[in-house]
């Protein structure tokens, strides 16, 4: 098994292999193209995001700088819109849903590292799948952690930190993240 097909299962592999480095190498490439384009360049912008990502829906915003490790573990659904400062690191997938929000400096990540010291130093990550479900607003300055899912209609608050499953339908804040109050639908 080739170390992308690792990487994308959730087994251990090496982030150093020299194709995972070619392919962070192009994701590099193309939000370096994409943060450095004008505002007014939106058809050139999308292309870019296209491109870049392995889905996207219609109708999407992604205020420079983004930046991602691969680009093509993150799909995103319609109508979507992030702030500045959005970073997804993409080692695993990335699911994000319909009309998703994030305000700035949100924070995904997938990739986490072995607790075993004596196996760090060999290279040896793995990654968790984060789903983020249809209609959910993410605070600014958020982050959310390897493996995570948010249920629909969820909103996460500024500053939070997400450890663990958030269902939908909740308001929930804080480090770690915690229900604040279950939304009436």
């Amino acid at each position: 098994m080739c170390e992308k097909s690792k990487m994308l299962s959730g087994e251990i592999y090496n982030a150093y292999d020299k194709d995972l480095v070619l392919l962070r190498n192009k994701a590099r490439h193309l939000t370096k193209l994409y943060n450095n384009s004008d505002p007014e360049e939106t058809t050139q912008r999308i292309n870019i995001l296209k491109k870049l990502f392995g889905k996207i829906g219609g109708n999407f915003e992604i205020e420079p700088p983004f930046n991602c490790d691969y680009g093509t573990n993150i799909e995103i659904g319609e109508n979507f819109y992030a702030n500045f400062n959005f970073l997804i690191l993409d080692d695993g997938l990335v699911k994000i849903g319909d009309d998703a929000l994030f305000a700035p400096n949100v924070s995904i990540f997938t990739a986490t590292h072995l607790v075993d010291p004596t196996l760090r130093p060999k290279n040896a990550d793995y990654t968790k799948a984060v789903t983020i479900g249809n209609n959910v607003w993410v605070g600014g300055g958020a982050i959310i952690n390897p493996g995570v899912s948010i249920g629909d209609n969820s909103v996460i608050g500024s500053g939070s930190v997400v450890t663990k499953d958030i269902p939908a339908n909740v308001v929930a804040v804080g480090n770690p993240c915690r229900i604040l109050k279950y939304i009436n639908k």
